[in-house]
C-alpha cells in the first residue's frame, strides 16, 4: 500500500484518483502528438521496461518479502498484468493511430459506465441512485466539452474502426477496475513492479515483430521525451494512485473520477496548444465536478 494516512480514506483516494487522470491526460495527448512518428508496440513495450527498471533498487526487499503472495497468486497478476497493463497500453496507443481528440474523449467517457457494469456483471455490485446520478451528470459535462456546447457536432461525429478498439479498450479497463479487489495483500511497490514486468515482457514479442516490419522506433528529442514521459507518469505514477484509490473507495467511485480527462485536457490545451477557454469549457467543467462530488459520496 501506498505510505498515506488511513484515517481519511476518501479524502486520500479522491486525491490519488485525482492525479492519475492528469497523468493519463497527459497522456492522451501525447498519445494524439507521436501518432506515426513512435511506434505503439515500442512505447508500450518501453513504458513498462522502464518503471520496472526504476522501481527494482526500491522494491527487491518487499518482492523478496511479498514473494509467497505473488506466487500463490500468480493467476490473478497475469491476468491483471495482461488486460490492465499491456493490452491496455498497447491498444490505447494503437487506436490513437487511427481516431480523432474528440472521438477519444467521447469513448473514454463512457469508462465509469463499463466499471460499474463489469463490477455489476463479475462480482453483483450495486450503485446507489446518487451514484447513478453523478455518472450522469459528469457525462453530460464530458458532453458539452467535446461538442464544444452543440449537439450538432455530436449528430455529426464519425467513428472508424481506430474507435472500435479505443471501446474494446475501455472495456478492457473496466474488467481491470473492477477485478483489482482480487489483488493479493501486497507492498504497492510490489504490485506495481510486478504488473510492469508481466506488461513489459507481454507486449516484448509485438515490438520485435513491429521492428522487424520496418517501424522503428527513432533516436529523435520527441521519442526519448514521449517515453520519459509515460514511462514515469501514465504507468508508474498513474497506475500506482488508481490501483490504491480504487482499494480505498472502490471501483464505481472510483470510476466517475476519469470524467476529469477530458476536463484536464481541455485545460492542459490552452498553454500547450494555445486554445482558449470559452463557455462551453465552464459549464463542462461545473458538470463534471458537480457530477464527481455527488458520485463521490457514499449515500
Amino acid at each position: 500500500m501506498l505510505s498515506v494516512p488511513d484515517r481519511s480514506p476518501g479524502s486520500t483516494a479522491y486525491v490519488l484518483i485525482a492525479v492519475s487522470a492528469l497523468c493519463w491526460s497527459g497522456n492522451h495527448i501525447l498519445g494524439r502528438a507521436i501518432a506515426g512518428h513512435v511506434p505503439p508496440f515500442a512505447i508500450s513495450t518501453v513504458r513498462w521496461m522502464i518503471p520496472a527498471l526504476l522501481l527494482w533498487p526500491f522494491v527487491r526487499s518487499h518482492v523478496r518479502r511479498d514473494w509467497p503472495q505473488i506466487r500463490a497468486h500468480w493467476a490473478v497478476m497475469l491476468w491483471l498484468g495482461l488486460i490492465g497493463g499491456a493490452i491496455f497500453g498497447a491498444l490505447q496507443y494503437v487506436g490513437l493511430q487511427y481516431t480523432t481528440a474528440i472521438n477519444v474523449s467521447v469513448l473514454n467517457s463512457l469508462a465509469p459506465v463499463l466499471i460499474a457494469a463489469a463490477g455489476a456483471a463479475l462480482f453483483r455490485d450495486v450503485l446507489s441512485g446518487r451514484q447513478m446520478l453523478g455518472i450522469g451528470v459528469s457525462l453530460a459535462g464530458v458532453l458539452a466539452i467535446v461538442s464544444k456546447g452543440s449537439l450538432a457536432a455530436l449528430g455529426g461525429l464519425q467513428f472508424n474502426w481506430g474507435d472500435l478498439i479505443i471501446l474494446f479498450n475501455m472495456g478492457l479497463w473496466a474488467i481491470y477496475s473492477a477485478c483489482l479487489r482480487l489483488r493479493p495483500p501486497m507492498h504497492w511497490m510490489s504490485f506495481t513492479f510486478v504488473l510492469a514486468v508481466i506488461s513489459g515482457l507481454a507486449t516484448l514479442p509485438f515490438w520485435i515483430w513491429e521492428h522487424a516490419n520496418g517501424y522503428i522506433l527513432q533516436p529523435t528529442m520527441l521519442t526519448a521525451g514521449a517515453l520519459l514521459y509515460v514511462s514515469v507518469f501514465p504507468s508508474l505514477v498513474a497506475y500506482a494512485c488508481w490501483n490504491r484509490g480504487v482499494e480505498l473507495i472502490g471501483a464505481n467511485r472510483a470510476g466517475v473520477f476519469l470524467h476529469l480527462i477530458p476536463l484536464y485536457s481541455a485545460v492542459l490545451a490552452s498553454p500547450l496548444l494555445g486554445e482558449h477557454i470559452q463557455i462551453y469549457h465552464i459549464f463542462g467543467f461545473a458538470l463534471i465536478l458537480t457530477g464527481v462530488w455527488l458520485a463521490a459520496r457514499k449515500a
